[in-house]
């Protein structure tokens, strides 16, 4: 049952796609107050879970912090920090009282849960325009879902955005991406996708290709299209002001760009220096800038990631000027304790300067609005532009689309990927907890950078998170490091080709299960506490997930860690795989396990009853003979299995040719490597 509270007037979102009455009555379970600013305040039991908030730090149960929802561009992801790259305002309370809260907002969105006082949930809205859904259901699935449901179906990308991606922001030329993909065919690892970050472009000016470096783009497209690896540009959301520049001029003349409080096109510095936004949030100018995108789609491109939409900010004129100033005031001056610590503070807080968001204004549905009232809508918006205009200019064909800053409502047009993560192992295990809240807001395609994006990764770090990431649907290698973090970089190449293989062999099943998610308003990562509600412990671990229908994975996330504790909540077998030919099957029973889990292993569980459909591996999607399949299994007596399958690009998915049924038995089961049965 889902009941709708409304106060103000709200800026429509877009983000619902059902619709519910508006209540008459006071919101029920929160105790309201509206004072400097409105707050929703709930008493918490000790026992008490909160799920949800979608990407954001700390872990799966989100008590003891506060969180904003503000989409902030911050490349260090620390525990103090209170927003990421998204604004996902839904959780769910699991304990005395089963509840799901979504609240509907534009603006910013504070979370204080359990910070200030422990048993208090306090949910301060910066405006005073919002709409709240509450969400009573009978049991945690049955909440996800009907949110699911008022949300909207999830985006589903192309099959072969399932295989291995290799990026780096240091691939310039077209010798560079030639290299790269030569190399991991070489050491026959399989790839699917190489990245283009900003040095493809002119100048960083999106919607544009730096013909120095890249004199030949349309053939190199195709080249490696030929060998079935698809490149991936990047687009930045910031128009460089630059006459000359097409998308720049066009956007003056037509009147595309967020204006100041004078009526003037509003200016900031991003990558190319001086940028403009667009006005993604005026329906005629979201089009107008999903026009944009054919430039790349006429070369071959089909495959987009959209990055800086927050949108990022990393100085105006009035932050620079404020810096200047005190600059001057301080020159030949003995800097003190002070003095020192004033103007160093000055500098950090050029970029994403909340001051800055208050400078600029939308046209929505005519009326003039400030940007810091809605900011949460840009990114969602920018996307959507790309996914409503990928849907005109490919009807028949899906394109592969994910996005930085995001607000649930995006999560219909594309995926998200976590940002600039560093190469630390506490952020391997903050992948892990995002997963399953970043689900639960709708975005099933997601991931984070294999390795991390920033600092140098090492070799054991990037082989744990390559086996954690065989199960995320987004497994995309890209970094910033000084040191190299292609995967036959390092020693043991060999383990990592295994690790990748490993994935290809498994995208039957990580296909299916993403897609029946998808189809069914459902989670493809789930804590186990939404299978094992009624297992104490079971709602306690934080590192452990549900993966599809049939596997549990509890990855290695610690430096040096040659084993884990493993909780089962109830019979499993356990999966420790070294390749595809190399693997053991051991039964164990319900209760807590240490599991030995070497170097070049990769464990998981499947549950009693349930199948793994895998394939044969090969160097790409495209090569790959999804008709023949083979499966590991427990299973018990004999049960079927619902496998999902289709061309990989279809935009026609729900049909019943592609659900297929797949039977087994123990006897089957029991025999490794068969190939499936099917009735």
């Amino acid at each position: 049952m889902i009941k709708r509270y409304r106060y103000g007037q709200p800026i429509s979102t877009d983000t619902i796609v059902k619709s519910i009455p508006i209540c008459d009555e006071n919101i029920a379970f929160f105790q309201f107050e509206n004072k400097e600013k409105m707050t929703f305040t709930y008493t918490m039991d000790d026992n008490d879970i909160i799920y949800g908030l979608g990407e954001n730090m700390r872990g799966i149960n989100k008590r003891g912090f506060t969180y904003i929802s503000r989409c902030m561009d911050g490349a260090k992801h620390t525990e103090d920090r209170n927003s990421l790259y998204a604004a996902h305002n839904f959780f769910i309370i699991d304990g005395k009282k089963q509840l799901g809260v979504f609240f509907d907002a534009a603006g910013i969105v504070s979370y204080d849960i359990g910070e200030t006082e422990i048993d208090q949930l306090i949910i301060t809205c910066d405006d005073n325009d919002f709409d709240i859904y509450l969400i009573e259901g009978d049991n945690l699935k049955d909440i996800a879902k009907q949110f699911r449901q008022l949300i909207g179906q999830s985006y589903i990308p192309p099959k072969w955005a399932l295989g291995y991606h290799q990026s780096r922001w240091m691939y310039k030329t077209e010798d560079d991406f030639r290299n790269i993909v030569k190399q991991y065919q070489e050491n026959q690892i399989p790839l699917d996708a190489i990245y283009l970050d900003i040095d493809y472009m002119e100048d960083y000016e999106s919607f544009t290709i730096n013909r120095e470096n890249l004199p030949h783009f349309e053939e190199l497209v195709q080249e490696f299209k030929k060998q079935g690896v698809h490149m991936v540009p990047i687009i930045d959301a910031g128009i460089k002001v630059k006459e000359g520049y097409q998308v720049y001029d066009e956007g003056v003349k037509q009147n595309r760009f967020c204006k100041d409080k004078d009526g003037k096109n509003f200016k900031c510095g991003v990558w190319p220096g001086y940028c403009h936004f667009v006005d993604v949030l005026n329906e005629d100018n979201r089009h107008w800038f999903g026009d944009q995108y054919q430039f790349l789609l006429d070369k071959g491109i089909d495959g987009i990631w959209n990055d800086m939409n927050e949108p990022s900010i990393f100085y105006t004129d009035e932050r620079l000027n404020e810096a200047y100033s005190l600059v001057d005031e301080l020159r030949d001056s003995e800097l003190n304790l002070f003095t020192y610590f004033k103007m160093r503070g000055q500098f950090s807080k050029l970029s994403s300067n909340p001051k800055d968001y208050q400078l600029f204004y939308h046209d929505i549905n005519g009326q003039k609005v400030r940007h810091d009232k809605v900011h949460n809508l840009y990114g969602y918006n920018l996307t959507r532009a790309a996914g409503e205009a990928f849907e005109r200019f490919s009807p028949e064909k899906r394109i592969l689309l994910f996005s930085r800053g995001s607000m649930i409502g995006m999560h219909r047009y594309s995926g998200i990927w976590t940002g600039d993560n560093l190469a630390w192992w506490s952020h391997l295990k903050l992948c892990i907890q995002q997963m399953p809240n970043i689900n639960l807001c709708g975005f099933l395609y997601s991931g984070g950078d294999l390795g991390g994006f920033g600092s140098d990764t090492n070799e054991e770090l990037l082989m744990r998170w390559v086996q954690f990431g065989i199960f995320t649907p987004l497994m995309r290698n890209h970094s910033q490091s000084q040191r190299a973090q292609e995967l036959y970089a390092f020693k043991h190449t060999e383990i990592f080709k295994n690790m990748i293989e490993i994935r290809y062999a498994f995208i039957p099943y990580l296909y299916s299960e993403l897609v029946k998610a998808a189809l069914s308003d459902e989670s493809y990562f789930r804590p186990l506490a939404f299978d094992y509600e009624d297992d104490k412990q079971a709602r306690l671990i934080e590192d452990q997930l549900m993966v599809g229908e049939a596997i549990m994975i509890a990855p290695i996330y610690e430096q040096n860690g040659r084993g884990r504790f493993v909780y089962l909540p109830e019979n499993m077998k356990l999966i420790r795989m070294r390749s595809l030919s190399d693997y053991d099957e051991i039964e164990l029973e319900k209760g807590n396990h240490y599991i030995h889990v070497g170097f070049n292993e990769m464990i998981f569980f499947i549950k009693p009853n349930h199948i793994v459909p895998f394939a044969k591996p090969a160097l790409t999607t495209r090569d790959m003979n999804f008709d023949e399949l083979y499966v590991l299994g427990y299973v018990q007596d004999e049960i079927e299995y619902t496998l999902y399958d289709d061309d990989g690009y279809t935009r026609d998915i729900n049909q019943p040719e592609h659900f297929h049924k797949i039977y087994a038995s123990k006897e089957y089961c029991d025999c490794k490597t068969k190939k499936v049965q099917y009735r």
